[in-house]
């Protein structure tokens, strides 16, 4: 190990608290953590000169690969302009240019305002404040509950966390937050009565796919049912796209893929082509109208760094990247290299039990042969997913689904290294 290796890694024990990590683990002396210091096209390098195919696009956010000289020449042009102003009583053009463009990706002109904020959590949260006041300031007070899903994932902070489906990360904050209930379908949502259906505010779904359920996708068509449930009993519908958003299902927003508009549109991650933390909330006038007036109708809420010059620079060269690169025009051929290529996995590994794909995006679940469920203590996701590294392939597992959601620009032979490399960690550790 080099000295500068070590040297961080020493200070990341002393220091650092990682997030969803098992920290006494982490800190162990045997655990050897990866130092990750360069990055380029869907590729990063360690500290130790390995190279690793980015198989999760950094946590869901890379789109155009590292190191864009799009991208990154549009930040250093902002950053020798200036790096951040206020946008609390002010403006600046990268933001006004953005807020145009973000609506323009929606040609029939319903989403009308986008209020920026800092990650996928406060998009959320901006939606459920603006959703609440909504109702408040339009006569039905008494709606302040929101319908989420079983086992969905809508961010951290408290507001966002309420909505949560998973036990593990939301079941001790019950009660802290929003007044929610949680359905499995459609089917459940429509044997709601009427006096539940009164009270709801607004219905959060992930579009076509729930990201921390394991990738699953939704059935075919089920968005577009829940956009008439909501029109039928008055509820907003509010689609958490952070993960399905900019390109990664196929359309440039999953809601497209069915003809969907929502009345709010939450997203961050690949909004800056994941070269900056960023996020926005894009809503209807209809919306926007109940907040003009006096002060009283004001939308107080917002954050030190809302609409950050950097990161607006970042977004409005990733959606030039979009259109000069034909990215969109492109996805068809690299979804169904995907496709292919973990077909010949699953078909040469039993342990593969399911592929479950939209898009880009894609779980790979792992049972026994016999379709059974691994130990979850044996944390077998996990073991493959570090076998994998000796490959080099950087991803991470939920539970025993390996996730592969490659940035868009990758290349047929680049998605082959990735699926070659999952399958010898396979090898090595229970499929041998």
């Amino acid at each position: 190990m080099r000295d500068d290796t070590r040297k961080w890694i020493e200070a990341d024990r002393a220091h650092c608290w990682h997030p969803f990590t098992r920290q006494a683990e982490w800190c162990h002396p045997d655990h050897e953590p990866v130092v990750l210091v360069r990055g380029e096209g869907v590729w990063l390098w360690d500290s130790e000169d390995r190279r690793y195919f980015d198989g999760n696009s950094s946590i869901w956010t890379n789109i155009h690969g590292h190191g864009h000289p799009r991208i990154t020449g549009a930040i250093r042009d902002q950053l020798d302009r200036v790096a951040h102003t206020s946008f609390l009583g002010f403006t600046h053009p990268a933001a006004a240019e953005l807020a145009d463009r973000l609506c323009g990706l929606f040609p029939g002109g319903e989403m009308e305002r986008v209020f920026f904020s800092d990650d996928g959590s406060t998009a959320i949260e901006c939606a459920l404040k603006m959703a609440v006041q909504y109702r408040i300031q339009t006569g039905e007070p008494e709606r302040r509950t929101f319908v989420a899903f079983a086992n969905g994932y809508h961010g951290d902070t408290l507001g966002a966390a309420s909505l949560g489906g998973v036990g593990r990360f939301f079941e001790r904050f019950r009660g802290c937050g929003y007044e929610s209930l949680h359905v499995r379908s459609m089917e459940e949502l429509e044997m709601l009565d009427d006096a539940t259906t009164g009270r709801i505010a607004g219905v959060v779904i992930e579009p076509l796919i729930q990201g921390v359920n394991e990738m699953r996708p939704w059935p075919g068509g089920m968005l577009a049912e829940l956009r008439a449930w909501c029109d039928r009993h008055g509820a907003h519908l509010i689609l958490d796209e952070v993960m399905t958003g900019f390109g990664r299902t196929g359309a440039m927003f999953a809601c497209q893929r069915e003809n969907v508009t929502p009345d709010f549109l939450c997203v961050a991650k690949g909004l800056t082509g994941g070269y900056a933390p960023m996020a926005a909330t894009l809503t209807t006038g209809s919306v926007y109208q109940a907040f003009l007036g006096d002060a009283e109708r004001a939308f107080y809420y917002g954050h030190s760094y809302t609409a950050h010059p950097l990161g607006c620079a970042a977004a409005l060269a990733s959606l030039d990247v979009f259109e000069e690169d034909q990215t969109l025009e492109r996805l068809p051929e690299r979804i169904g290299q995907l496709r292919t290529g973990l077909a010949a996995l699953q078909s040469g590994r039993k342990v593969v039990h399911e592929v479950r794909q939209c898009g880009m995006i894609a779980g790979i679940e792992l049972r026994r042969p016999d379709g059974s469920r691994f130990d979850p203590a044996a944390r077998t996701g996990e073991k493959v997913c570090i076998a994998a590294r000796a490959y080099g392939l950087l991803t991470r597992p939920i539970l025993d689904t390996i996730v592969l959601m490659p940035p868009l620009c990758a290349t047929g032979e680049e998605l082959d290294h990735a699926i070659g490399a999952l399958d010898r960690a396979l090898e090595e550790t229970i499929d041998g």
